[in-house]
């Protein structure tokens, strides 16, 4: 659900810019570390530091610290809450325990996709996690909807860090301390802890397929806690490019990108994001439609594709039929570093949706072959509890 920029090798400067850039509290830090920075979603973000293709493997082999602080982080509170919130999305918030997460979707009127986010109980309410490109767009709207009686705190006085791969968590335990040891979180879960003697409130989750953790702190306190991870000898800074080649290969959709308010759950393949309890009560936006396209099916469906050669398909890239018409688009695409291949997301017919199948893509007037693959195209490694 996290914002990166949609290109993953070739990157050119202007594929990023948005409004006006602003700066985030970590600007200069990643200046300091030698980051090339852009515009993106109206701030500088680091694009790379070293390169995307050596942060991408330094992820899947160690553990990396991308700066998402540009997204929103929202807390509300207020008699009634669970029922008001259950109104806008279709997860099950009632049943969201204190330190639970969980994926969840903004629906408009007809269940198109306003955009995805994350939800967490803490004990003094539900701490909301949104694109930042979106955020004013996602505040308007709960302001709009939301009864007088629930309180929005946008939270733009803290920071965001992801610290992401298979040695996030050795490196963390080293400089956090808290109630409960980092072993008590599993993939999914969160809790308030002290990092470098910072206040902090850590969940196990991101947006790479790694495991890893995402860590809310005071902005103030960002250059503190971003100088001790990196400190830790496997940790190093990320830049926003390798994210986005990783959450491809993981299967995780970019909002504005894969997803958008005319894509219903079901065509982008999110079905899970409709909990069982929400799809037979309904009471959330587009429920009667949601329910006849997990029936009947969506026009369009979600999937992956490996494209054969080894020239990426790009965002837009129109998925052709026999007779050459489009039918669908790809939404995300590039050179794949782990699988050391080209793979993309595209929209596709459903009834061409299956594992295996050959569709044709047009890229400046050349035709390239994808197959229909199953994702992830690289498995998950999530920390599971029991696992």
């Amino acid at each position: 659900m996290t914002d990166a920029p949609a290109q993953t090798d070739g990157v050119e400067d202007d594929d990023f810019i948005d409004e006006g850039p602003a700066a985030l509290p970590l600007d200069a830090w990643h200046e300091a570390k030698g980051a090339r920075m852009v515009p993106f979603a109206g701030y500088r973000m680091p694009i790379q530091y070293d390169g995307i293709m050596p942060e991408h493997h330094w992820v899947r082999e160690h553990a990396g610290l991308f700066d998402v602080s540009h997204m929103g982080q929202l807390l509300l509170s207020g008699d009634g809450l669970d029922a008001a919130i259950e109104a806008l999305v279709p997860a099950d918030v009632k049943g969201l325990t204190i330190g639970r997460m969980r994926y969840s979707l903004l629906l408009n009127e007809t269940g198109g996709i306003l955009d995805d986010l994350m939800l967490s109980r803490w004990r003094d309410g539900l701490y909301m996690v949104v694109n930042g490109a979106v955020k004013y767009d996602d505040l308007a709207h709960l302001r709009e909807y939301l009864p007088d009686e629930i309180t929005i705190n946008h939270l733009d006085d803290r920071a965001l860090l992801a610290l992401q791969g298979p040695e996030a968590a050795v490196a963390l335990a080293r400089i956090v301390t808290g109630e409960y040891g980092l072993d008590a979180l599993s993939f999914m879960t969160g809790g308030r802890y002290e990092i470098a003697g910072v206040e902090a409130w850590i969940s196990r989750s991101g947006y790479t397929g790694e495991d890893g953790f995402e860590i809310s702190i005071p902005a103030v306190a960002a250059e503190k806690v971003a100088d001790a991870l990196c400190a830790q000898p496997e940790v190093k800074p990320i830049g926003l490019g390798a994210r986005d080649s990783l959450r491809l290969e993981a299967d995780l959709p970019l909002y504005g990108h894969d997803l958008d308010e005319e894509t219903t759950p079901i065509a982008a393949n999110l079905g899970f994001a409709l909990s069982k309890r929400r799809r037979e009560e309904g009471g959330f936006p587009g429920h009667e439609r949601l329910m006849i396209e997990r029936e009947q099916g969506a026009v369009l469906k979600r999937v992956g594709l490996v494209v054969e050669g080894r020239q990426p398909v790009r965002e837009g890239a129109p998925v052709l039929d026999g007779e050459g018409n489009a039918v669908g688009r790809v939404t995300s695409g590039g050179f794949s570093p782990t699988l050391q291949k080209p793979i993309a997301m595209a929209y596709v017919p459903t009834a061409s949706a299956v594992p295996g199948t050959a569709i044709t893509l047009e890229q400046r007037g050349k035709l390239f072959t994808g197959i229909v693959t199953p994702m992830p195209f690289v498995p998950h490694r999530y920390h599971r509890k029991g696992a």
